[in-house]
């Protein structure tokens, strides 16, 4: 969920996978050793900004980070395709003299990982959480949690950000719903096909589902405009598998993992299974959250954070049916692990732990996508989001 600031702030200072077949030899190649790794934070505490380390592929290793751009709350990132620029979710409910949060773009200097600002736009709605881009690099999709609304923001050649080509503020569920719920939108991205823009609103318990004119950059509801979760689970983040015929939901609410089969001609969304990513046994309980979920590029394995229980769930898909199988919780060895991230390659696994202020990294079994902790940790105030920046890091 969205964190405000105590006091309103002024002027402050995401992509996707590619198309592969279900379990083909084909994989991304491993970034060079030394590729760059970036973290979103929130500012409140001990982080001043967006930080970088560098990470070794081959071993794992990840380098102490440094200080990359100081910005308020940059707390979700997303790389453009090219590894030219980064682009950050602020995450405010004041920026230009009106209520609204704000996108802020950077240049990456690749040599030493540092990040100059480009310039800011505003995000049209309070507390913006999520960013991603279309696999071009030519428009940046953002949800505002605080607003319970969506938008789209073009992007120049240069990486610098225009203001919004379409917006879309999404609607309670109405006096008639068993229950008045309001929207609250938690992360949007394409399909990997790129006509299709979903949007996760965890307030009204749907993925909204629009058409995309990337001509225009503009949205309109797809039929049917959204697919629904069960009450109260609370729909927040969710991934596509590398082939695009099943994406995957997490419900922070409820802690579940929804599994979805996804009509790319139609842009439709039709459930497959729901199952939880807790333990056979354990309940959700008080301070308990699921948080982000990432698909491996072999299409083989899914993965779930859980705040609370502080774990990853590790989840084996079905190459046919796109099920999903809890296979193990792995303690993440920290409090609150927020967001995280696979190397490119699927290799490792960094996984932010937003109240102790670490940063761990895992490797992971080719064969059942189990992790295991490698014995790297480093310190990063209050981190939310993990991002690699390369030729092979992709937009995510």
């Amino acid at each position: 969920m969205y964190r405000s600031l105590a006091v309103a702030l002024a002027g402050c200072t995401a992509g996707l996978l590619a198309v592969v077949a279900f379990g083909a030899a084909a994989r991304p190649t491993a970034p060079a050793a030394g590729s760059l790794v970036y973290f979103g934070t929130y500012t409140e505490g001990k982080s001043r900004g967006i930080y970088v380390s560098r990470f070794d592929a081959v071993t794992g290793a990840l380098a102490k980070p440094e200080l990359a751009a100081e910005s308020v709350n940059p707390s979700f990132l997303v790389a453009h395709p090219s590894g030219n620029f980064l682009y950050a979710a602020n995450e405010i409910d004041a920026f230009g003299g009106e209520a609204a949060g704000a996108a802020s773009a950077f240049a990456v200097d690749k040599a030493t990982g540092k990040l100059t600002l480009l310039n800011q736009s505003s995000s049209r709605g309070t507390g913006p959480c999520y960013v991603s881009l279309d696999r071009a690099g030519r428009h940046l999709f953002i949800a505002n949690y605080g607003g319970g609304n969506v938008a789209v923001i073009p992007v120049g050649a240069d990486g610098k950000l225009g203001s919004a080509s379409s917006f879309v503020q999404h609607q309670d569920a109405g006096v008639d719903a068993p229950k008045r719920r309001t929207p609250h939108a938690h992360s949007m991205d394409l399909d990997p096909a790129g006509r299709f823009a979903l949007a996760a609103d965890l307030g009204l318990d749907r993925v909204q589902v629009y058409r995309f004119d990337a001509d225009k950059g503009a949205l309109s509801p797809a039929e049917p405009p959204f697919a629904a979760v069960k009450a109260g689970s609370g729909p927040r983040h969710l991934a596509f598998r590398p082939d695009g015929r099943f994406a995957y939901v997490i419900n922070e609410l409820s802690m579940t993992l929804t599994a979805f089969r996804w009509d790319a001609d139609k842009g439709a969304l039709t459930e497959v299974a729901t199952v939880s990513s807790l333990p056979t046994g354990v309940g959700v309980a008080s301070g308990f959250s699921g948080a982000e979920v990432v698909a491996h590029p072999s299409g083989r394995f899914v993965y779930a954070s859980n705040r609370g229980h502080d774990t990853i769930a590790v989840f084996a898909i079905d190459a046919a049916s796109g099920a999903p199988r809890l296979v193990e919780n792995v303690p993440t060895g920290g409090e609150i692990p927020r967001g995280f991230n696979l190397d490119p390659e699927g290799r490792y696994l960094l996984v932010g732990n937003q109240k102790s202020d670490t940063v761990v990294v895992f490797s992971v079994d080719p064969a059942s996508g189990r992790l295991k902790p490698t014995g790297q940790s480093v310190a990063v105030g209050a981190p939310v989001s993990v991002v690699f920046v390369g030729e092979a890091a992709g937009a995510r």
